[in-house]
């Protein structure tokens, strides 16, 4: 289960079945519908839905995929803005929600969505946005798929202000640009690791030192991560999703000791954990990574872990709109 913000073209996206948003009569719309026609064949696309003929508004059709590098096209009805008097919230989320049924229904593993109702349809995108989290997120918390939004403009993305500018003033203080870009990666993050981040106290919220921290029988990241999750009192199900990581990477991590987890993946179960910032030293230690000052990346996830704001989409929107890895996937 993984729920992904990219931008690209969605009939290039490389999933079991993509989400075209269509009209109640399944006839070929403009923009996004007219580049999925395109891709997927006109001929093809437009024999199959007028054999299906008509869908409800916020309800859901399939059909084949064609020449599209998705094995199925999935229609969506959503509705035209008008002011959000004609209960345009709840069929644009049914939309999402039927959508993501049939698909589980086709025992699909992933799907790409495109923001349903925010071009032709006049939904304000930062709305649309709002609902479309919304539906998938609830529809995760019970099923694993792994769920991509195919979003072009960063417009859509109105986190507040004082976010915005709390972030820009942190990255000013503590990312610092560099040239060795020939070092290996982790090379690179033990570089500084003695000195980046050095306003923190090294000790975490339960008031244990960062070396008594590492020093419990000389622990491997599964071993780390296994324990906090224990001391937690969170079920592995609790933990993956809320790290945004798809069941099987979790399921390898738990039968391998000695699992080699990329860095990106450390700061996934550090937010799901509800990590201090020395706890997630400790944690990125044992998989042989170190927080940089030389990756924005790293400044931009510290400052929500120092924040103590662990909301992982809304980590990925700051990092969406940075141009940086978003967190979670496979």
């Amino acid at each position: 289960m993984s729920f992904l913000i990219i931008r690209e073209d969605i009939a290039k996206v490389q999933a079991d079945a993509i989400v075209n948003t269509a009209n109640a009569n399944l006839v070929q719309g403009s923009g996004t519908s007219r580049a999925i026609y395109r891709a997927a064949g006109e001929e093809e696309l437009t024999r199959a839905c007028e054999e299906l003929g008509f869908c409800e508004l916020g309800k859901a059709v399939i059909t084949d995929g064609f020449h599209l590098p998705a094995k199925y096209i999935i229609h969506a009805v959503g509705p035209v803005w008008k002011r959000g008097k004609w209960n345009e919230r709840e069929m644009l989320y049914s939309a999402y929600t039927e959508s993501l049924k049939l698909a589980r229904q086709y025992e699909l593993k992933s799907i790409a969505f495109p923001l349903i109702s925010s071009g032709f349809c006049g939904y304000p995108k930062n709305e649309a946005l709002i609902v479309a989290k919304s539906a998938i997120e609830d529809f995760l918390k019970e099923n694993d798929m792994t769920v991509y939004l195919v979003v072009y403009d960063k417009k859509v993305f109105e986190i507040s202000k004082e976010i915005f500018g709390s972030v820009d003033e942190y990255i000013d203080e503590h990312y610092v640009e560099t040239n060795d870009e020939n070092l290996p990666v982790k090379e690179r993050d033990y570089k500084d690791a003695k000195t980046d981040f050095p306003d923190s106290e090294f000790y975490n919220n339960r008031g244990e030192s960062l070396d008594a921290l590492m020093n419990k029988s000389g622990e491997s990241f599964s071993e780390m991560l296994l324990r906090l999750i224990d001391e937690r009192g969170m079920t592995d199900a609790q933990t993956y999703k809320k790290a945004n990581v798809d069941r099987k990477l979790f399921s390898k991590i738990r039968r391998n000791g000695d699992y080699s987890p990329s860095k990106k993946t450390v700061f996934c179960f550090a937010i799901a954990l509800e990590l201090s910032l020395e706890e997630t030293k400790g944690l990125l230690e044992t998989a042989g990574f170190a927080f940089s000052h030389c990756s924005k990346f790293d400044v931009v996830v510290s400052y929500f872990i120092k924040e103590g704001n662990y909301n992982i989409f809304e980590i990925n929107e700051v990092l969406f709109q940075y141009d940086l890895p978003i967190l979670g996937g496979g």
